[in-house]
């Protein structure tokens, strides 16, 4: 993991896989084995290395949603809204709210080649949300919270308001 802070280079993650969800623990894990399933989505041990974060999502195959993304990424378990869920998966390699924000606003407009769009974007939009407090440090929280996002600001700008 070290490399990649050596390299320079910004990991791509997609957070909504990291939590004990059907295909996970029907497939995944045992294909995988007892020992590499710790190694998947090694978020916080990737920040502890110095590696910078982006994230985003595999949609279509999976929701486009940066709230429940951000959720999993936090709580290692699925949002209320999107599904049954047990238990947290790897909940040390939970992320803190600020990170994970990080990592879906600025994080995700750092990999972009130059260009005009690029630049614009890393000036990076800056979303305000309401997450309960229970959701502002890693680990596995109160599955009942929903984030909600309130306002997305750019160049200081309001660009949208709930």
């Amino acid at each position: 993991m070290a490399r990649f802070a050596a390299l320079d280079v910004t990991a791509n993650m997609q957070p909504l896989w990291a939590s004990h969800e059907r295909q996970m623990d029907e497939l995944t894990i045992p294909f995988l084995g007892e020992e590499r399933t710790t190694w998947q989505y090694p978020f916080a041990g990737l920040v502890a290395a110095g590696a910078r974060l982006g994230a985003g999502s595999d949609w279509p195959v999976s929701s486009p949603n940066p709230l429940w993304g951000i959720h999993v990424a936090v709580n290692r378990a699925v949002p209320v809204d999107a599904g049954p869920v047990e238990r947290a998966f790897l909940p040390e390699q939970s992320l803190d709210l600020s990170t994970a924000l990080t990592a879906y606003t600025a994080g995700s407009s750092l990999p972009q080649p130059p260009s005009t769009t690029a630049v614009a974007s890393r000036s990076a939009a800056r979303p305000i949300s309401s997450f309960s407090t229970a959701t502002s440090s890693p680990g596995p929280t109160a599955r009942s919270a929903r984030p909600s996002l309130d306002a997305t600001y750019v160049d200081g700008r309001v660009v949208y308001e709930r």
